[in-house]
């Protein structure tokens, strides 16, 4: 009986030969030529292929891996400061919300400063009513000069099928196709001002208010700091409490420097706000009225100067009208 060997990795065929010739061996015999066989160096195949993160933060170069383990991995030094200073900054302006409420703290205010804020979100709220109230009045405006072309339509049929009114037919059918008419340009003035009202309400005051949440929120990371300053400034001075006091009169100082910095940027915003308000309002406010007025004098020139004179583009805000009668023709 020959001796099975393996000299290298065995092929298929040898693995054939090999189960064959072995399965009629006596289990002495089996088991004296397993244990004459030599060990073979074990290779470790990682079941997985290290895959590089494509998400680590910039600078990071993961180590080379370690009998097939990736060791564990760490982000920047700098990554951790950021996460322990917001965390730090949180619970600095969380407290110092608490201890005004309860009114331990003291808070900065300035009067002047906190008057025309709190005009400013009136304003608001009262030009958002302003707003609602204008889109409603042009949908119901528009759905009314769709009635009153339809009515014209029908007074125009009605006046070829009946001979013994249609004067009377015809007369109230051009009637109402005018004041259709008049009415589309009284619509088109509706939208602009509308548009305009909605740009200054909800584009331009909420810029504003934006940068006055910036603002509110400095101040309070301002005031958390300073309470944070005064408190350290009546321990005793230590060498610790030296170099505590010294960071802490950093802090302050560069907060200080972002109050100030956003509180000049609320009151330029607000001045330059307050003016452009009043300057489209008179706008606004003017073309109104003299289109309403010039459309219920039935004045359809000075209806149509005013749109020319306020740059109100021509609009067809109504659905299709319907094929012109032989009458209109």
């Amino acid at each position: 009986m020959s001796r099975i060997t393996i000299t290298g990795d065995p092929t298929v065929h040898e693995y054939i030969n090999r189960n064959a010739e072995t399965d009629n061996m006596h289990p002495a015999i089996l088991r004296s030529e397993i244990e004459a066989r030599p060990l073979r160096p074990r290779t470790y195949v990682p079941n997985s292929l290290p895959l590089t993160n494509t998400a680590a933060p910039r600078g990071y170069t993961p180590s080379p891996t370690q009998n097939g383990e990736i060791p564990h991995q760490k982000f920047p030094s700098s990554k951790i400061d950021v996460i322990k200073n917001w965390s730090v900054s949180t619970y600095k302006c969380t407290k110092q919300l608490i201890n005004e409420k309860l009114g331990k703290s003291s808070k900065t205010v300035d009067i002047e400063l906190e008057t025309e804020i709190e005009q400013l979100r009136e304003t608001q709220k009262k030009y958002g009513n302003i707003l609602k109230l204008a889109k409603s009045m042009a949908t119901q405006f528009q759905c009314f000069i769709l009635t009153q072309q339809s009515l014209g339509e029908a007074f125009a049929e009605l006046g070829q099928k009946s001979p013994e009114l249609q004067q009377e037919f015809v007369q109230n059918s051009e009637t109402q196709k005018c004041l259709s008419k008049n009415g589309e340009s009284l619509l088109n003035a509706l939208n602009f001002f509308v548009s305009s009202v909605n740009t200054l309400c909800n584009k331009t005051i909420e810029d504003t208010l934006i940068t006055i949440k910036q603002y509110e929120c400095a101040r309070i990371e301002y005031d958390a700091y300073r309470s944070d300053l005064e408190m350290l400034a009546q321990i005793p001075r230590t060498d610790s409490n030296t170099v505590r006091v010294g960071d802490a009169q950093q802090n302050y100082q560069q907060h200080k420097e972002e109050f100030e910095k956003l509180r000049s940027d609320v009151i330029v915003k607000l001045k330059f706000l307050d003016e452009n308000r009043v300057k489209v309002m008179h706008k606004q406010l003017l073309m109104f009225h003299n289109a309403t007025l010039a459309y219920f004098s039935n004045n359809h020139q000075a209806l149509e100067t005013t749109l020319k004179q306020f740059n109100v583009k021509p609009k067809s805000p109504t659905a299709p009208s319907v094929a012109a009668s032989w009458l209109e023709k």
